[in-house]
């Protein structure tokens, strides 16, 4: 057994992205793939699987999406199923090691040691920073052998909506039922940005978020992208607002879906340069 994963796959990184549907699109993985390029040691490739390859950079290598092997997919639930044609038996052209990566994600650092550490057949996962007392990955960033996951394509596809409702995320599935298990990648590497970057309250009333020098890779789950966060856009799409304004917004009722007044201050964010040095494709 060796622990030089690369020399399971000729010395080339393999990383991948997978995008359908309407949300991200070219932008996001034209973004995604400068990051790498700035912040890998070649030789690598950079596969997409998606079904809209109109707009993207002429260097990525586009394959069509895995089969899902299911007619519907779950609904009241918050996981985002739809990566389960990640485990398919086959992903394209693809054998041995290879490093997804989400496409809301901000490469800061270099993705050498993401390839380098454990073994060439591990299953690798970010630490999901939300849940301290629970060992649970954060699907965002994972390395895996191609083929590694079928048995979870076949188990999810049993009982798509059971599945689903049982263990809520995909994150979670993966996790508990990976064969030989998971491990995770150095927890300090890729960091969630409400968690690790913004300043608690009321300081994040004060200060801009800031950039670990740890970090590699800076995480943004639960819809703030990271040209919000750079904006200073709590919430998302809402208008940039002065620490004033925003405060003066929660007494006077302002906030969105029926959102508690406390947890509408504490999410506060203001203008994060730093961001925009990174999430750039030129």
């Amino acid at each position: 057994m060796t622990n030089n994963v690369l020399a399971a796959s000729s010395g080339v990184k393999q990383v991948i992205c997978i995008n359908w549907g309407t949300k991200y699109g070219a932008p996001f993985i034209n973004r995604l793939y400068a990051m790498v390029k700035r912040n890998i040691t070649p030789p690598f490739t950079f596969t997409c699987f998606t079904d809209a390859r109109c707009g993207l950079n002429d260097e990525i290598l586009c394959e069509d999406l895995p089969p899902l092997g299911i007619d519907k997919m779950p609904d009241r639930t918050l996981g985002i199923w739809g990566k389960s044609r990640l485990w398919n038996r086959k992903l394209g052209n693809l054998k041995g090691t290879v490093l997804f990566l989400d496409l809301d994600l901000v490469i800061v650092g270099s993705l050498d040691a993401f390839f380098e550490v454990g073994n060439a057949e591990d299953v690798f996962l970010a630490r999901n920073q939300t849940t301290p007392f629970e060992r649970l990955g954060q699907s965002s960033v994972m390395r895996f052998p191609v083929g590694k996951l079928e048995p979870l394509f076949h188990l999810f596809n049993a009982d798509p909506q059971g599945t689903a409702d049982k263990y809520r995320f995909e994150q979670r599935f993966v996790t508990r039922n990976a064969p030989g298990g998971v491990k995770f990648f150095p927890r300090k590497s890729v960091l969630h940005f409400r968690q690790d970057c913004r300043w608690p309250f009321p300081l994040n009333y004060v200060f801009a978020p800031t950039l670990p020098s740890t970090a590699r890779i800076v995480l943004f789950p639960r819809g703030l992208h990271p040209q919000h966060a750079a904006e200073g856009r709590f919430g998302g799409s809402s208008a940039v607002r002065s620490p004033l304004r925003h405060v003066l917004n929660s007494r006077h009722g302002k906030l969105r879906n029926g959102e508690k007044p406390f947890r509408y201050l504490r999410h506060y964010i203001l203008p994060t340069p730093w961001i925009s040095d990174h999430w750039h494709e030129d």
